[in-house]
């Protein structure tokens, strides 16, 4: 009886002392979803808005004209080089790279599909995360230990005329992208270290 008695104490003490051992260590907190997403988007947002980036093909320019934002001014006795010049509303919805307010089409030829010119719309936003996904454990560049995850990051259209965003859809123009983002741990709380 009394050898029983000293194994069930022995057994408490254990585990209060086990308990003990376990409470002194601090483990790095969770990093959810919703908070990676909140560190890239206050990322994005310390940058100043730009606009996008929008790839405009031959129907792209076709649509263009129907929406009044160029007219052809010029063409070229090959008939399928020409000159636009931007509307009052074309320069309200896009700038051009040159920052004049001239498209210089020039395809290779009549039946040229893959040509293409790039305009900025005017207004101007941050980029968008969202669809955060596989949070890991990582080692870091630096050699310290963090997080990794998996976004998706995507140009946002607000305020962009309704034909532009029909142009910014044609193929050739790419809206989202994956990426990567690190995050590591600054005083307790996660901190986003990059995206790529």
């Amino acid at each position: 009886m009394k050898k029983a008695l000293n194994l069930k104490v022995f057994g408490v003490a254990a585990f209060l002392g086990a308990g003990l051992l376990l409470s002194g260590c601090k483990s790095a907190p969770e990093l959810t979803a919703a908070q990676a997403l909140t560190l890239i988007q206050a990322k994005y947002n310390e940058a100043p808005p730009s606009g996008a980036s929008i790839a405009v093909n031959d129907l792209g320019m076709r649509q263009g004209i129907t929406a009044k934002y160029w007219n052809r001014t010029t063409i070229y006795p090959n008939k399928y080089w020409a000159d636009f010049t931007l509307t009052a509303d074309g320069k309200k919805a896009v700038k051009l790279q040159n920052g004049g307010d001239v498209i210089q089409w020039r395809p290779s030829s009549a039946t040229d599909e893959n040509y293409s010119i790039v305009v900025i719309t005017a207004a101007s936003n941050h980029r968008k995360p969202h669809d955060v996904t596989n949070i890991q454990d990582e080692v870091l560049a630096d050699g310290t230990t963090g997080k990794s995850a998996s976004f998706t990051e995507s140009v946002d259209l607000t305020g962009v005329p309704d034909a532009l965003q029909g142009i910014a859809h044609n193929p050739g123009n790419r809206l989202s992208v994956k990426r990567q983002a690190e995050f590591a741990l600054d005083g307790g709380a996660w901190k986003l270290k990059s995206t790529n």
